[in-house]
């Protein structure tokens, strides 16, 4: 058995609507992996299941979620070994944790990224990539930057972004 990290991106149903964790264990536990459990309620799920290829988990994830809520929503998978390294490649490890946020790829990003955003980040935002993740230091609220509005899957490929404090607390989940 293999332990996963799954990251939803933007599970907002529609309207007025989210998507209740409770139900999203339920279809990880319909779908035949074992010990579903979540990290709050923004799309954070840890099960057990075979080892199989994380396209083929990603997929079948992204199809049960579709047949469920309606809606398709890009999912990013890790091992639970993939995890821990993303937890421990911080490259800031001593600033604000819900300051500092990832942006975790399902496809690695390469340095031409890193330049693109880096000329529109503001003075202070430092930026960084490990294993084709972008990390990024917002050094104040990252609501308050225009640089959020650049880190789309239009613009960058299919990613989403978590803070430093849910990175950490994904991995200290998985023990």
């Amino acid at each position: 058995m293999t332990t996963y990290v799954a990251l939803l991106h933007s599970i907002v149903l529609g309207p007025g609507k989210r998507l209740v964790m409770a139900d999203l264990k339920a279809m990880a536990a319909e779908l035949g992996f074992g010990d579903p459990r979540t990290w709050v309620a923004t799309g954070n799920l840890i099960f057990e299941g075979d080892d199989t290829p994380l396209p083929a988990i990603e997929s079948r994830l992204e199809a049960a979620f579709r047949a469920r809520f309606g809606k398709h929503v890009d999912i990013i998978l890790r091992t639970a070994q993939d995890w821990r390294r993303v937890a421990a490649q911080n490259p800031f490890p001593d600033g604000n944790g819900a300051d500092i946020g990832i942006r975790v790829m399902r496809k690695p990003l390469g340095p031409d990224a890193l330049s693109m955003l880096g000329r529109i980040a503001a003075p202070g935002i430092s930026l960084a990539l490990a294993d084709g993740d972008l990390w990024i230091d917002f050094s104040a609220k990252p609501s308050e930057t225009k640089l959020l509005s650049h880190l789309t899957t239009r613009k960058l490929g299919i990613g989403t972004l978590r803070n430093a404090n849910t990175v950490n607390a994904l991995a200290a989940m998985l023990g």
